[in-house]
């Protein structure tokens, strides 16, 4: 008999054995954000296939759940007066123990704008967003031989709150516009473990006429490295007293985008704006845009891109990371007999780039169509016929063109010479809208505009002082011939320059009593006045079209 109790034990203890080989734990640690221990949170294993698990932590705040079998988990922990922190797709494999711990953070918290700020910040001097996430987890794998598993610490999270101010101010349109001044904002605080919560906001005065635009978007990564995105944005932009009936623009748009990794080869980014303009009547767009790219080889991309919004330039203008700067993002619109009308685009691109060593070239055929083009003008002069829009950041005016139907080629060369230096080549050929008659006279002057062909070739340097840690960028892009609108309007590529010459700086300012970074903006654009093409206005002034009109705008950040 005890010879036969003795065999079961140790089958017994040979069967706990293998199944704990096949089997996985988890453990962790739950702290509220000061760091402080919580007892008896609910910590629960989540998944589809199986019954929930759960334990409960105990006074240091530690939870350890055992015997789970292999697979993909979610984790749910919840305590009174915390939000519930949910981390998704969890793996565990066979044999292994999974250290995770866990910060709670009440809703006060999740909502509060001004959170000390520590030396021990990781920032980023030219990106200041850092897409932390709240409730932020550390995870890894430790050998299950350990008799207790390796707890990694979480620390604080200095983070999950970001904000910024920027005071900027300029003239336009070679002296002829009015200044320009503006002040923006921009709030971000992550939330629910992996979500992201923005808040942008922009005040500019022209003339001593108040203009605001606000947007608030909620962004949620996923496991899958997808990151759903919407976004509502609202804008009133009231017109100069007296002119066109002295009527504000007012434009809402909600926009949805997201992304979509099909294995290591695909990668699809999509989605929608819908807009709604209120000028003069009331005039709606849907505008969806996406991307497909296929990887061919570790350095070679093809890529299909398609569009219905010419593109924001101000991100390769540097101006990404200065809060909520929405003078290029704003829907194109322009006047018909005192009827607003909207600037509606069709964009086709095809594009194959090629990355070896410190070279990138990329070769690229697209096709464009764009009805109602909104084209740029400068200059000072009074109308009634209601077919010029005043632009109120600027100080420029819209004026609406004829349809462009056109196809072209782009060829792309980025060149790294330096870590701290790049240089682009850039080459297009397309259709333009040109000016068909000298000396047009405005009010007539679309019956005139026909599409021409141009070459551009444009090159750009930029790079950053060490010491001083001073982003530059230098570029030029010339035109072989009178054009009203660019050559390749949709251009993204490394290579994508403003017309003409352009200058931006940005410097750091080192003030270490401060608790934020502090940066001098200056952006310069078309510094020599070129591409200005004269028409008469109706009561005999000059006035003059541009693909882009001279412009100098300067300011501070504050960011934190």
């Amino acid at each position: 008999m005890p010879h036969k109790l003795g065999s079961f034990i140790i089958v017994l203890a040979l069967t706990v054995s293998a199944a704990a080989e096949h089997s996985a734990s988890i453990s962790g640690y739950v702290r509220n954000s000061a760091g402080t221990p919580q007892m008896g949170a609910l910590v629960e294993v989540l998944s589809s296939a199986s019954q929930a698990v759960h334990a409960f932590t105990d006074e240091n705040g530690f939870y350890s759940i055992r015997a789970i079998s292999p697979g993909f988990y979610n984790l749910r922990v919840s305590a009174p007066s915390f939000i519930p922190v949910l981390k998704e797709h969890l793996g565990l494999r066979a044999g292994s123990t999974v250290a995770l711990n866990i910060t709670l953070t009440t809703l006060f918290e999740a909502i509060q704008f001004a959170p000390a700020r520590t030396s021990a910040d990781n920032d980023d001097d030219w990106k200041w967003v850092l897409r932390s996430a709240s409730n932020r987890s550390v995870l890894r794998l430790v050998d299950d031989n350990n008799a207790q598993p390796q707890i990694a610490e979480n620390g604080k999270h200095d983070h999950d709150f970001k904000g910024g101010l920027s005071l900027v101010a300029g003239s336009a349109s070679d002296g002829f516009g009015a200044s320009e001044l503006g002040t923006g904002f921009q709030v971000e605080r992550a939330i629910f473990n992996s979500g992201m919560v923005s808040l942008d906001g922009n005040l500019g005065y022209t003339s001593g006429t108040p203009a605001g635009i606000l947007r608030a978007s909620y962004s949620h990564a996923l496991g899958d490295g997808s990151n759903p995105t919407i976004a509502l944005t609202m804008r009133s932009l009231p017109t100069p007293d007296g002119s066109m009936r002295n009527e504000a623009l007012q434009s809402y748009a909600l926009t949805t985008s997201d992304s979509l990794k099909l294995g290591d080869l695909v990668a699809l980014s999509f989605g929608s704006e819908l807009q709604t303009i209120q000028f003069m009547g009331r005039v709606t767009a849907f505008r969806p845009f996406g991307s497909a790219d296929v990887r061919l080889s570790p350095g070679t991309v093809l890529e299909y891109r398609y569009a219905t919004s010419e593109p924001d330039t101000m991100p390769e203008a540097g101006f990404d990371s200065t809060p909520a700067d929405f003078t290029e993002s704003g829907p194109r619109v322009s006047m018909a007999g005192f009827n607003s009308t909207v600037e509606r685009a069709h964009h086709h691109e095809v594009s194959l780039s090629h990355h070896e060593g410190n070279t990138t070239v990329q070769a690229a055929v697209y096709f464009d169509r764009i009805s109602d083009p909104a084209l740029t003008g400068v200059g000072e002069f009074s109308t009634d016929d209601g077919n010029v829009l005043p632009d109120l950041y600027s100080g420029t005016f819209t004026y609406r063109g004829s349809n462009l139907d056109t196809r072209g080629i782009r060829l792309v060369m980025e060149e790294k010479i330096t870590g701290d230096l790049v240089a682009s080549v850039d080459y297009a050929y397309g259709g333009v809208l040109s000016l068909g008659e000298p000396d047009a006279v405005l009010d007539e002057a679309r019956k005139t505009i026909e599409t021409k062909d141009r070459a551009t070739v444009a090159g750009k340097v930029k790079g950053t002082v060490p010491k001083a840690k001073t982003h530059w960028i230098a570029s030029y892009r010339w035109i072989n011939g009178p054009a009203l609108t660019p050559v390749d309007m949709f251009n993204v590529s490394p290579g994508q320059a403003s017309p003409y010459l352009g200058l931006l700086i940005r410097q750091p300012i080192p003030f270490g009593f401060l608790p934020c970074k502090m940066e001098a903006l200056l952006d310069m654009r078309n510094l020599l006045a070129q591409g200005y093409v004269p028409v008469r206005a109706s009561d005999g002034h000059t006035v003059y079209l541009v693909q882009s009109a001279r412009a100098v705008r300067g300011g501070l950040a504050f960011i934190f």
